[in-house]
């Protein structure tokens, strides 16, 4: 059933509106309404008249004194003065279940998809509840991501929320569509949010794939949505992996971007007055980012679990960034993606030194750890040592470490280099790195 069937199948036969408890519209500025003469709460949802169209929807976002503030999910063309507001006493549930895997759907629930209406679904909470830490089960086991250098050396965890920090057009798009095909995870949900519009159909059509699709939900709500349809776009694609844990299933859930998220509450905010704080971020989106994330990760001991990839934009590369700088606070570990690289033509672009699995040491045994940190010490003292090399300064021998990282580089760039179309399993990721150094990682200062 659509928004606007569900609407008015709560209307009195032969009386449309319940005027004893409707409001108001007295003002409007910008994309928030001002309404009078109703009594409902922060969270509360009201349907607006619009003349000459269907009513929209539109969400209660704060208030003062006796107005309160609304922001509506739709475009807000045919609002006039005065205009009837009623608030709505039905639960704000989103559908749900195995019979959405394989469409496209927007923020409400709607499908984007030319596959019809949804058949035969559940419904679900789109605020979520919340899990006693205590009874969440903890982060044991590997889960192949099918990507070499994410395997071998930054290895994530079934259940774990990792972050992908990345500037524009450095590949985070495709590393996110190589992860939806070769993860092996039972359900895979994509949250599509705030990107161009454009971006949505390629993501599907081209990176994402037919193949891909099969097993998979998306959730997409473009840039020209209003911020609040972004806010529950984001909020949609978490309920929809929460129930798929619930029933048991490994949900890789892809969420690009947690930026765009953070700054369609910061619209939000901005627009009822709230005053901005850390570079004009409001501090109430500092409040929604934990909120959102500590919906995913493992359930309950015996349970499915939720493994996250939240893409995080660092505007101008700027690795300091409000949102880039409280988004590795509360995740599990963040993956970097260099611009360099990029431009060197290193694909993906991975930059394992900046990165970091805060699971890794917990779910792999101590020799892989030794050898993916021995990996990374090499290719650390070479771009330190860089400059000297390059103009012929340094002398073969004066440094054992300088040397094997010299001898080794080019396979270790190999190995984390790796096509669109290839797969790498967990374990040939470990075999290469087990190619690589086939003996005990030596101390720090000895030859390797």
């Amino acid at each position: 059933m659509s928004l606007s069937d569900r609407w008015h199948s709560l209307r009195i036969p032969d009386k449309p509106y319940q005027p004893k408890i409707a409001g108001r519209l007295v003002r409007m500025v910008g994309l928030t309404l001002e309404a009078v003469g109703i009594n409902v709460k922060v969270g509360d949802r009201c349907m607006v008249e619009r003349k000459g169209a269907e009513d929209i929807e539109a969400e209660v976002v704060g208030f003062d004194e006796q107005r309160i503030f609304l922001m509506p999910i739709e475009q807000v063309d045919g609002l006039r003065p005065g205009a009837r507001v009623w608030p709505l006493t039905m639960a704000a549930d989103v559908p749900v279940g195995f019979n959405l895997l394989g469409r496209v759907l927007d923020g409400t629930g709607r499908p984007l998809d030319a596959h019809g209406p949804l058949q035969d679904i559940e419904q679900g909470h789109l605020q979520g509840r919340p899990i006693n830490p205590l009874h969440r089960a903890p982060i044991r086991e590997p889960l192949d991501v099918g990507i070499r250098a994410i395997n071998a050396m930054l290895t994530v965890g079934r259940g774990q929320r990792i972050g992908l920090f990345a500037g524009s057009g450095v590949g985070k798009s495709v590393l996110l569509g190589m992860m939806t095909r070769f993860t092996s995870a039972d359900i895979i949900v994509v949250g599509l949010i705030g990107e161009r519009g454009r971006e949505v159909k390629e993501f599907i059509d081209e990176i994402l794939g037919e193949e891909g699709l099969q097993r998979a939900v998306v959730v997409a709500s473009p840039a020209d949505d209003s911020p609040l349809m972004r806010l529950r776009a984001a909020q949609y694609c978490t309920s929809i992996a929460e129930y798929f844990r619930d029933q048991g299933q490994n949900v890789l859930l892809l969420m690009d971007s947690l930026t765009r998220y953070a700054q369609a509450q910061r619209e939000i905010a901005l627009a009822v007055g709230e005053p901005p704080a850390t570079k004009g971020y409001p501090p109430s989106v500092f409040n929604k980012l934990p909120k959102l994330v500590e919906r995913t990760g493992n359930g309950s001991e015996g349970g499915g679990s939720i493994t996250a990839f939240y893409t995080v934009l660092s505007e101008g590369d700027d690795m300091q960034d409000p949102i880039a700088d409280a988004s590795r606070a509360i995740l599990d570990g963040h993956i970097v993606l260099s611009r360099k690289l990029a431009e060197e033509g290193h694909y993906p672009a991975i930059d394992v030194e900046a990165s970091v699995s805060r699971v890794m040491p917990q779910i792999v045994d101590e020799n892989w750890l030794k050898k993916a940190q021995l990996c990374k010490q090499l290719m650390s003292h070479y771009r330190q040592n860089q400059d000297l090399i390059s103009v012929g300064a340094y002398q073969p021998g004066s440094d054992p470490l300088l040397d094997a990282a010299i001898d080794r580089l080019p396979r270790i760039k190999a190995m984390l280099r790796q096509g669109l179309h290839e797969g790498a399993d967990l374990a040939s990721s470990k075999q290469e790195l087990d190619e690589l150094f086939p003996s005990p990682p030596a101390a720090k200062g000895t030859k390797a």
